[in-house]
């Protein structure tokens, strides 16, 4: 039987949760039997059935004594589910393939071993680069603690952001934005400064039109929004604030007052950030360390040069993607980056990862070279 095929399947149909499954991991299951797919499924959205659930139900009593392909290892405790391992045993399934091993602790080899005890064949490591990748967020996050960051960045031919005086909308083409509102889709949270806000008031919301994807209303969902304010400069008429959506302010001082939110637009929070070698900036690392701590597998960092920076000064970024348009604003304008170095020494390099047009314009795709963070 050539496994990959169906792998290939299953792995399709994990993509489906790109933009849905958070905190949860995205993942497909296909159920083959006398090598016809028999069921198939994906997982949804936290809190529903699991992808071997769907395809369980859909295969019916075909899966007894059939394969069942599943991009992640089965779960083996009950959370708001049950384990999806003995969903599979009580099938009566006759062999299991797996693309990876799941590092969740509560998982973690015990989903397989819960399937070997029963008697039931089980093959591990097809396809487990491309199972890896589509859930590297989810991945690093159970391995370190910490979300998968990613870094967006929309720059002239000349490597400028800006206008002197901030204008810079718009710099990309609409197929662009399109693309970019693609990677808020399937961030669990983004990342902005009180610079941003300040100057451009963007509502840094996902706008299911302009993606693309069709996908169900009820899966859409918004992203935890992040505003790293360590002085608290952002008031009540930030735009950002009146948009629908959970908001998170980063910041080294306690507020005197919640700043205010219309009703039912969604829930406000502070995370105090301990102070940085006694200078009143917002720990990166300790607040990357919390949204890893509430669930966070993705972070999309869309900023100004200064955080953008610092987020590649401390080596805090996974992936860079920079859009880059056929245009140029000038020596006066302002940076891609702001980055204190000095000497060719001091410089950071990167690795591409992919290059393509998106509209009229270039996308780079870049990750720290030789896997370190600089």
């Amino acid at each position: 039987m050539n496994h990959e095929v169906y792998m290939a399947r299953a792995l399709q149909l994990a993509a489906r949760g790109i933009y849905s499954t958070s905190p949860n991991p995205r993942v497909g299951c296909v159920i083959v039997n006398n090598g016809e797919i028999v069921g198939e499924g994906w997982h949804q959205k936290a809190g529903e059935p699991h992808a071997e659930v769907h395809a369980l139900r859909m295969a019916g009593e075909r899966a007894r004594g059939a394969t069942a392909y599943v991009t992640l290892e089965p779960c083996s405790h009950y959370g708001r589910t049950p384990p999806c391992a003995l969903g599979l045993i009580n099938a009566g399934v006759a062999r299991v393939v797996g693309a990876c091993s799941d590092p969740n602790p509560q998982v973690a080899g015990k989903g397989f071993a819960m399937l070997r005890d029963a008697g039931i064949e089980v093959i591990e490591s097809c396809m487990s680069a491309q199972a890896e990748t589509i859930n590297s967020g989810f991945m690093k996050r159970m391995r370190t603690g910490l979300p998968l960051v990613r870094i967006k960045l929309a720059q002239s031919l000349d490597g400028r952001t800006a206008m002197a005086s901030g204008e810079s909308q718009w710099i990309t083409g609409a197929a662009a934005r399109s693309d970019v509102q693609r990677l808020r889709a399937r961030s669990c949270a983004i990342i902005t400064g009180a610079d941003s806000v300040l100057l451009d008031n963007p509502s840094m919301t996902v706008r299911p039109a302009e993606t693309g994807v069709e996908l169900e209303a009820r899966l859409w969902r918004q992203p935890l929004r992040v505003i790293v304010d360590g002085q608290l400069r952002v008031g009540n008429n930030a735009r950002l604030l009146q948009a629908e959506g959970d908001i998170l302010i980063a910041s080294t001082r306690q507020p005197g007052a919640p700043l205010l939110r219309p009703a039912n637009s969604g829930a406000l929070n502070y995370w105090l950030s301990p102070e940085v070698e006694q200078v009143p900036h917002v720990d990166l690392t300790a607040l990357l360390r919390h949204l890893g701590s509430i669930g966070i597998n993705e972070v999309l960092v869309e900023s100004g040069a200064r955080l953008a920076g610092a987020f590649i000064e401390q080596g805090l970024i996974d992936e860079l993607v920079v859009y880059t348009a056929p245009t140029m604003l000038g020596s006066d304008a302002r940076p891609l980056v702001q980055l204190p170095l000095t000497r060719m020494a001091e410089q950071l390099r990167w690795r591409w990862q992919d290059v393509r047009m998106v509209g009229d314009d270039l996308r780079l795709t870049l990750v720290p070279s030789c896997g370190d963070k600089h």
